[in-house]
């Protein structure tokens, strides 16, 4: 269970708060502090995963609050539930490592995503012995990750592969790497590096079929429209 500490001086929010985590699987509260004095002293002998923090707190504001988390070395991710809609404070926030920015009011929906997103990474974290950056990007980083039938792959001539896509657009039946070579006018082993990167990014389907004598036959199909992916755009 993830243990979350809200940390909010409105005891109405406070409430709301506490009602909606309530109705999330996997997470249970902690404690409510009403200042970030409070907040800091119940953490210095309990701990927890996460904080929901407001900013507009008396004595120290949540910003405050987050900066000194940071400075006592607290390992605790945060995300800020607030009415702070000032650039400053979401720059200030983000610098400090907040994982995520509720501007109130927000309906359930958002809080269960925000939650749901933190408890996503979580876990995901907890059970990696080793980072692997395929495994970060599409878990964690999937900004990053790339539609990969946009990307020309090394190796292969660009005039070629339009060529080949020509032809296998206009040839209305499964075939062969051997029947495509002959149409396009290249070899057979050129013929399947090219299919291969098909294949890859989801233009083409294979299906082999075995004979009781000789090598497996593979047959390609066009399975998208998409397959003049490079039409010099």
């Amino acid at each position: 269970m993830i243990k979350v500490l809200i940390v909010e001086d409105d005891p109405m929010v406070a409430e709301l708060n506490r009602r909606y985590l309530e109705r999330l699987n996997g997470f249970t509260l902690a404690a409510v502090a009403s200042s970030g004095d409070q907040a800091l002293s119940y953490l210095a002998s309990n701990d927890v995963d996460l904080i929901l923090l407001d900013i507009f707190m008396p004595n120290i504001n949540g910003l405050d609050f987050l900066s000194s988390l940071r400075a006592q070395h607290y390992g605790i991710d945060v995300i800020l539930v607030t009415a702070a809609r000032d650039k400053q404070s979401l720059q200030e926030a983000l610098r400090h490592g907040a994982v995520d920015y509720l501007i109130k009011p927000f309906e359930f929906e958002r809080f269960k995503s925000a939650l749901v997103a933190f408890k996503q990474r979580h876990d995901f974290i907890e059970h990696q012995s080793h980072i692997d950056q395929t495994l970060l990007d599409k878990h964690l980083f999937n900004q990053h990750s790339r539609d990969k039938s946009n990307e020309f792959p090394k190796g292969l001539d660009q005039q070629t592969m339009q060529k080949v896509c020509k032809c296998i657009s206009e040839y209305h039946d499964d075939f062969t790497a051997e029947t495509m070579a002959d149409i396009v006018g290249i070899s057979q082993v050129s013929m399947r590096k090219y299919l291969k990167y098909l294949t890859s990014v989801d233009l083409l389907s294979v299906n082999v079929y075995y004979g009781s004598v000789g090598r497996p036959i593979s047959k390609y199909r066009c399975t998208s429209k998409k397959i003049m992916p490079f039409s010099g755009k």
